[in-house]
């Protein structure tokens, strides 16, 4: 494996700076006849607006100008092209890391938790429909505990007002509804919209995995959302890009999985950060669209913005099997002009080479995704580390690995063992990602193979790895244990809401393997299970099959999409009484000074992630409920100068919960601020951790680093995330401290532009300066300024 950079290639720069400065002087002519493209399926991306957007770029930054995969789709959506790549940018020589792209995408897809705050957001900006095809999927909301059908009939039951709001908004605005049971938006996604070429924003961080279609998508939250969903132009700084060169092939065990658990090890959780990671080389046409998406995925835990493969056949072939021939057509004809891979001699920024030859399996955790283990060394390392050797659960699927390939694979490995009388040693759950996965699973037979092995068939939804489990094992709360996942996030208390339960990733295959063992010292590729007739059984390699032998299945009935024009004379369902839905009240906005009399809330210990700060699992039911679901804020977060958890103390003394003071404050008009380590809000797209924040008197957040949609979602709500110029000066500041901004009022009126100082008052009287950075952009200063992006947006 390596990381290089880059060398430059003069020659191509050079042919594009020739090419800028001839623009004025020869007339502008069309470098190639553009062909008819289909517009009347919305479920096609909108082909001929993007070629000649394209056309656009290629005239703006000179025809010679070679450019990744990632920067061509990108720069096809911008809502202006001069003026996003020729502002601050050297002529448009520096445009990664500096300009701010201003784009349109074409569609928006939202989860059922995060749908609820967004669509909130945008009732109030009292428009008759959405400006582009949006999707509701409700995947979030159901508590994985016995099966299928009692887990969805018990979640409808708990959640229907929830889900009466969700399908009455969908109707009013024309937005595309998937049911409880349909599908994990990402499976339905990828099975469904996206497409080659696509740039869509979803309201989840695991956006990313449509990526694996040659699709741009990245998560978002839900102001960012509504921007895309009343047709603004929505903004993000324009990404650096990570290439991600593939050698060689799969073989044994090795799997996509592996890929990009083996990229996060090198990676670090913070590693992608403003980084688009960009798969080529000889190594992407061995693997199938799904076994791309399992890959782009978990792009997400390493920060990147997003991650995409270039357009291969096992994309049209995907494509054709999902019954979206005509899909397929139309990619083929837009990549024959824009060409759905880098160019050649395009640079990327910096370089990661990873062989598939000699990949090998590897397990990523406890806690953190980014501490990968191969395979071969785990065993010692679980020694080492005096991790728990008995397996508890064993879980697969999920929006990262429930493809039809990875089940055919497992369904392998399980007849197999069965054959030799085994069965799985530790409880082994399933969940497909999608109705019409499920249906397919079961006309071909890996349903009841799974089934008769005493498998758990949980719903077609999120469940344990968003934390909607309900274990049955009687594994109590604070009790160290071991489950395997083919998940893609572990941190702690994620699952199941202990602490103690350590959650390692792994491929299914490995997941399995292990479930039959019932430990996690097991290595199939060098170790044997005892069987009932006394003779050893070794796994063989796993083998399955990239697509099935018929198209898939199309979903039931009852787990279809609900498509419908807009209808204006729908009522939007919200209970006056709801303890789980609210309409929002706007932010205040900012006052016409710099701030004063701050205070620190608390000072922060540690990973803080946006599960931290809004925890899931049983609080997702507050999740369109403002005011109910702040009483969870930072609940999780390690005091730094007391050890505690969730514990902060007022300016008298007194002991209370972090949520408890917040709001104590909020009731007192005491304005606040938090202080952080590193990657302030890694993890999941959810913007209840700046909404819940703001709401209870928020004004900054201080760090020493940010996560890339934590920090956008502070911004569009009102909040200044500032960093430190010098770390050390974390250790300078405490809980409690008074704090004044100086230079922040002026930077922000000057859109973005000044330094922003911090002066820091301690009890005794002593005083500081805290110097500090920001990535203030124009239009960020304007929301923050208004309070809030939707105080501006209401208004247009």
């Amino acid at each position: 494996m390596r990381v290089v950079s880059l060398p430059r290639h003069p020659r191509a720069y050079l042919q594009g700076l020739v090419a800028r400065n001839l623009q004025g002087r020869l007339p502008r002519t069309r470098s190639f006849a553009t062909p008819a493209f289909d517009n009347s399926n919305p479920r096609i991306p909108p082909y001929l607006k993007l070629v000649k957007n394209y056309e656009k770029v290629k005239e703006v930054l000179g025809k010679g100008t070679a450019l990744t995969l990632a920067e061509k789709i990108l720069y096809s959506h911008l809502d202006n092209v001069e003026e996003s790549l020729l502002t601050n940018t050297n002529g448009g020589r520096n445009v990664r890391g500096t300009a701010n792209l201003k784009l349109k995408p074409d569609r928006v897809a939202m989860q059922d938790a995060s749908a609820q705050m967004a669509l909130l957001q945008f009732m109030t900006c009292n428009l008759p429909s959405t400006a582009i095809p949006a999707s509701i999927h409700c995947d979030h909301l159901i508590v994985g505990e016995r099966g299928a059908k009692s887990d969805l009939e018990s979640g409808i039951k708990m959640n229907q007002e929830v889900f009466d709001f969700l399908e009455s908004a969908a109707r009013k605005y024309g937005i595309e509804f998937w049911p409880p049971g349909a599908g994990i938006i990402h499976q339905s996604v990828l099975e469904n919209y996206a497409a080659p070429g696509l740039m869509m924003l979803g309201t989840d961080s695991h956006t990313p995995n449509a990526g694996g279609l040659s699709t741009i998508a990245i998560g978002v939250g839900g102001a960012d959302a509504v921007e895309a969903l009343v047709g603004a132009p929505w903004e993000l700084k324009a990404p650096r890009i990570l290439g991600v060169e593939l050698k060689g092939k799969l073989s044994g065990w090795a799997s996509p999985k592996d890929v990009i658990l083996n990229l996060a090890g090198q990676l670090t959780v913070r590693g992608g950060t403003g980084f688009i990671i960009e798969y080529f080389g000889p190594g992407v046409d061995t693997l199938s669209c799904t076994g791309m998406s399992t890959a782009t995925n978990m792009g997400a835990e390493v920060g990147a913005t997003t991650s995409i493969f270039p357009f291969k056949p096992a994309h049209v072939r995907y494509l054709e099997a999902t019954h979206r021939h005509d899909v397929a057509e139309e990619a083929k004809k837009f990549s024959e002009i824009v060409h759905l891979n880098a160019d050649p001699g395009a640079e990327y920024d910096e370089v990661v080479t990873i062989d598939l030859s000699q990949l090998e399996p590897h397990i990523n955790g406890p806690f953190t995704p980014d501490l990968s283990t191969p395979l071969s060394q785990f065993k010692q390392t679980v020694k080492e580390q005096n991790w728990p050797e008995k397996l508890s659960a064993g879980l697969i699927g999920s929006c990262t690995n429930s493809s039809y390939q990875d089940m055919t694979r497992v369904e392998g490995m399980v007849r197999e063992a069965m054959e030799a009388g085994l069965k799985p040693a530790s409880d082994f759950y399933v969940t497909p990602g999608s109705d019409q996965i499920r249906e397919t699973l079961r006309r071909d037979g890996p349903l009841d193979t799974f089934k008769e092995a005493g498998g758990i068939l949980l719903s077609n939804a999120c469940g344990p790895c968003i934390g909607q489990w309900k274990r049955q094992d009687g594994v109590e709360k604070g009790t160290p244990n071991a489950i395997l996942t083919s998940y893609n996030r572990n941190f702690r208390g994620r699952n199941d809401g202990n602490p103690e339960t350590m959650n390692f990733l792994a491929s299914p295959e490995i997941v399995t393997a292990m479930a039959f063992a019932g430990t996690t010292t097991f290595n199939p590729v060098t170790d044997s299970l005892p069987t009932p007739s006394g003779k050893e059984f070794r796994f063989t390699p796993p083998s399955g099959l990239e697509i099935p032998p018929k198209p898939f299945e199309v979903a039931r009935e009852e787990f279809r999409a609900l498509t419908q024009a807009p209808d204006p004379s729908v009522t939007v369902t919200i209970p006056p009484t709801s303890e789980r839905l609210a309409l929002l009240e706007p932010f205040d906005p900012f006052p016409a000074s710099e701030l004063s009399g701050l205070r620190v809330l608390v000072k922060v210990t540690g990973k803080c992630t946006t599960d931290t700060i809004s925890a899931a699992g049983p609080w997702l039911k507050y999740k369109g409920h403002l005011p109910n679901i702040s009483a969870n804020t930072l609940n999780t977060a390690i005091n730094a100068e007391t050890g505690e958890v969730n514990v902060a103390y007022d300016l008298d003394g007194s002991k209370h919960t972090i949520p408890e003071l917040g709001q104590r404050w909020k009731e007192a008009e005491q304005p606040w601020l938090v202080v952080a380590e590193h990657n302030y809000g890694e993890g999941s797209a959810r913007e209840h951790a700046a909404l819940q924040p703001r709401y209870l008197g928020a004004r900054i957040v201080l760090t020493k680093s940010f996560a890339r949609i934590h920090e956008t979602n502070l911004k569009k709500q009102g909040v200044v995330p500032l960093t430190f110029a010098d770390e050390a000066d974390y250790d300078r500041i405490a809980a409690c401290d008074e704090v004044a901004t100086v230079g922040l009022y002026d930077m922000l009126l000057n859109g973005g532009k000044g330094e922003v100082s911090l002066k820091v008052t301690k009890k005794n009287g002593e005083e500081f300066l805290i110097k500090t950075k920001h990535a203030v952009s124009k239009d960020q200063a304007g929301f923050i300024l208004a309070g809030s992006a939707l105080n501006l947006l209401s208004k247009r």
